[in-house]
């Protein structure tokens, strides 16, 4: 036992191993959170001692790596890592079943366990749904993580077809339009310029409105004219040239 310097000078059998000296647990929480705490008697027996996470074996005291969180076994971990440690376990799991890495105690205080550093470890608990249930409390609806998912998938969904339409675009081709007018004139100067082709064939257009001599407006239809009659075409202009 010994008496904490605070000005509390409160009665303590906790003892800091790092600064060597006895703590109450207000100064426990508000100046020792990243410290190994134990009891005097233990410091007595064995003063070693690590300062690192046991989770991820990283520095307790390094603030890069996060908030402490003290159990009420007065174990002390990073925060995310212990939240990462319980989210392992099946989603029935019983509260007694959430135990401290180290000592097996079980993470959530008593319920009738008043003391400073069961206040700040609730907290923390009430933050994280697998910890709400195991202290009987309502569920929090996680709606930033879903909303960021539903983004995320969302912005990738345009991309993709953002990159389809435009690379359908550079063939000539828009889904719903058909052919562009490009893509068209190339198709049609290729097989004209190509009779021999297979399935190709020539089209004499005619317009479809001529005018007669009295104003009106007569209605002419599209002659489409194959390859022989062409010629024969031809060959007749000829003989009646010669004539």
């Amino acid at each position: 036992m010994g008496l904490c310097k605070c000005p509390k000078r409160k009665v303590t059998n906790l003892f800091c191993f790092e600064h060597k000296i006895n703590v109450c647990e207000h100064c426990l929480v508000a100046y020792h959170s990243n410290c190994i705490v134990r009891s005097y008697l233990q410091w007595l027996q064995d003063s070693d001692y690590s300062p690192l996470c046991t989770l991820c074996h990283k520095s307790l005291a390094e603030l890069e790596h996060g908030d402490c969180v003290r159990l009420s076994c007065y174990d002390v971990f990073h925060w995310t890592c212990l939240d990462q440690f319980a989210r392992q376990h099946p989603a029935q799991t019983a509260p007694a079943g959430y135990t401290c890495p180290l000592c097996s105690t079980c993470i959530f205080p008593q319920a009738n366990l008043a003391s400073p550093v069961a206040d700040a470890l609730r907290a923390l608990l009430v933050q994280v749904n697998w910890a709400r249930a195991g202290l009987g409390l309502p569920l929090i609806e996680e709606t930033s993580s879903q909303s960021s998912n539903s983004q995320t998938t969302s912005t990738s969904t345009t991309s993709g077809l953002t990159g389809h339409l435009r690379s359908d675009a550079s063939l000539g081709y828009v889904p719903g339009l058909g052919a562009s007018p490009a893509a068209l004139g190339s198709t049609l100067s290729t097989s004209s310029g190509n009779i021999g082709i297979v399935g190709s064939r020539p089209s004499a257009q005619v317009a479809p409105y001529l005018t007669s001599s009295t104003g009106d407006v007569v209605t002419q239809s599209v002659i489409s004219v194959d390859e022989g009659t062409g010629a024969r075409l031809q060959q007749d202009r000829r003989s009646e040239e010669r004539r």
